[in-house]
């Protein structure tokens, strides 16, 4: 594997793996403003705000690695990907930290809850929304070159279908995922109701991500045709994906011995190896583009000796934060006194 093919794969892991806790984050936002009603007869909210008190800081810091492995792997491609995204990518960054802020003293005072609520959930839909909208501009078709500027046809873009319907996938995936993985959460937190809760909109969001996916396909612009050649040729590993996602979403209606339904813990593995797999078979198609036509990954990689030194910083940061992610896991997502504290302990 050559210096500028590794970089890419790591690029692409971290993207992957922000892509799933960001969708799991900002999907709990919303669920948690959504099930956050005065009187309310089920924990539902309070499960996904006792989740989301300390997660976003972790799903933060794998933006900030992505960040530098892009600006650190990719230097040349930083003033055309600049030109091209400030707008989306300035605008989730606006918000993000704008949720940010909010998580870190709304937390601290009980009177600002309720609008941390309401920011997290509306600003869990936004983020995703805009980042997403990265995804068409780099297929082609919607960047034009004057006086050697790239410049983004925000009209275009936004009354071409494929925009929307790449929205629509974004948004499905992230409720989808949120869904699922709070129904493991509440059933590990023992909460019975909760998981009913969790597990049903899992079924209802599970079809629909689906037909998402295959229309954000239908609908790309003809000047994607190239990518859709690629997924021709990377059918397989669609067709895996496919076989992952039935294996997840039949989990969720398994009986157990005890008499209860669905294996949630099997959906969220099922689907994240679903994710895995689309995600390489859609990165292959990619490449060698980062922008199609304009940018590809060798005209934007850095040279030999900084690409040595930044692979050896993120060996030694990944084994310096393996055993801090585990004892993280092992504090709020596995220990019961944690889990099963009272809602008004949640915050």
């Amino acid at each position: 594997m050559n210096d500028v093919t590794l970089a890419i794969f790591i690029l692409w892991m971290f993207i992957f793996i922000y892509s799933i806790l960001g969708s799991i984050d900002f999907g709990t936002g919303f669920w948690a403003m959504l099930f956050d009603r005065r009187g309310s007869k089920t924990n539902a909210g309070a499960i996904a705000n006792r989740f989301l008190s300390p997660t976003w800081k972790v799903t933060n810091v794998f933006l900030v690695l992505l960040v530098v492995a892009l600006v650190g792997f990719f230097p040349r491609s930083m003033y055309t990907l600049a030109a091209v995204l400030v707008l989306p990518v300035g605008l989730a960054l606006l918000l993000l930290t704008i949720r940010s802020t909010f998580m870190v003293f709304a937390f601290a005072f009980r009177k600002w809850s309720r609008l941390l609520i309401v920011v997290s959930g509306v600003t869990g839909l936004l983020i995703p929304g805009l980042l997403i909208s990265v995804l068409p501009v780099t297929l082609g078709g919607f960047v034009t070159i004057g006086d050697g500027v790239p410049h983004l046809e925000l009209a275009k873009l936004f009354s071409s279908s494929t925009e929307y319907a790449h929205l629509g996938f974004g948004l499905s995936t992230e409720l989808f995922l949120s869904a699922i993985f709070l129904a493991d959460y509440s059933r590990e937190a023992e909460d019975e109701e909760a998981y009913r809760i969790y597990r049903k909109l899992g079924i209802l969001l599970g079809p629909l991500t689906l037909i998402m996916a295959i229309l954000t396909t239908i609908t790309m612009a003809p000047e994607a045709a190239w990518i859709i050649e690629g997924f021709q040729e990377q059918a397989l590993w669609f067709g895996y994906s496919v076989i992952a996602f039935l294996f997840g979403y039949s989990a969720l209606f398994w009986k157990r011995k005890n008499g209860l339904i669905g294996f949630p813990r099997w959906t969220v593995a099922a689907v994240i190896v679903q994710y895995a797999l689309a995600s390489y078979a859609y990165g292959v198609s990619h490449m060698p583009y980062l922008i199609n036509p304009i940018l590809t990954i060798e005209q934007g990689f850095t040279n030999h000796t900084m690409f040595r030194s930044l692979l050896i910083g993120y060996t030694v940061s990944s084994i310096v934060l393996a055993p801090v992610f585990y004892w993280f896991w092992r504090l709020f997502l596995k220990d019961k006194r944690y889990l099963k504290q009272e809602p008004e302990g949640s915050s």
